[in-house]
């Protein structure tokens, strides 16, 4: 095997160590002076979790923020919506839409119950096997629920990575996205994991946007590989053809 073959098979590196601790004591610097004072911030209950990332999948959370109160006053625990009628669930969820969504939850909420007493599990192996819980979710719900060195990735979060770290090349590849799993496992720290989980997808909600991003008030623009961001040109779009106006 040639040296150009062995290098191109070589893993991406991810973030040496001192750039690690710059990056997370400037993010957890900013989040505890700007992050968002949410309801499933002020717990650690997996059930509640659970639901308000399920509900987050492509929704506002200024949508969210009403229902997630309605929906736990209406089903406080996995046992009680497990016991809930699937219809009367898909109608409790209305209008957050997407309603395979609820369908999962319920799922997820009666498979909890059938195998682990009402419980959702903190081990990733175990909570991936639950369909609807992918990755990210599994991530969300160990490091905020059970406090455990775990990483996610969604959106925001990888937006902020790519940005920050990598800078060039397809941000929605396979290949890019593994790579941007392999940097936020790194540098998920063994303390602090709850804030600096929630801080990483405050930033990519509310300073690195995906259009117009408030670079010049980020804290992390020093360490930022597309700091002053400039976004790519739009695609041209393709020659209209004009139709011919019928006589």
């Amino acid at each position: 095997m040639s040296k150009q073959t062995r290098a191109r098979r070589r893993p991406e590196p991810v973030p040496a160590p001192p750039e690690r601790r710059r990056f997370r004591t400037a993010l957890l610097t900013w989040y505890r002076r700007h992050g968002r004072d949410l309801p499933w911030r002020r717990t650690d209950d997996p059930y509640h979790i659970l639901v308000s990332e399920i509900m987050l999948q492509q929704t506002q959370v200024d949508r969210v923020l009403t229902k997630y109160d309605e929906w736990l006053t209406k089903y406080p625990s996995l046992h009680a919506l497990a016991a809930a009628p699937e219809d009367e669930v898909t109608r409790t969820w209305y209008p957050l839409g997407y309603n395979i969504r609820p369908k999962r939850l319920h799922a997820i909420a009666r498979e909890s119950v059938a195998r682990y007493g009402g419980s959702l599990p903190s081990d990733e192996e175990t909570l991936l096997s639950f369909k609807g819980i992918g990755a990210y979710t599994a991530g969300a719900i160990r490091s905020f629920a059970f406090r455990q060195r775990a990483a996610i990735l969604d959106t925001n979060v990888a937006r902020v990575l790519f940005r920050v770290f990598v800078g060039s090349g397809d941000p929605k590849s396979h290949a890019m996205k593994q790579r941007l799993w392999a940097i936020s496992a790194a540098l998920v720290p063994v303390r602090h994991v709850f804030d600096f989980n929630q801080a990483l997808m405050d930033l990519g909600a509310m300073v690195c946007v995906a259009r117009k991003p408030r670079c010049l008030v980020c804290p992390l623009a020093r360490q930022c590989r597309s700091f002053p961001f400039d976004p790519p040109p739009a695609p041209p779009k393709p020659a209209q053809v004009r139709k011919r106006a019928r006589r």
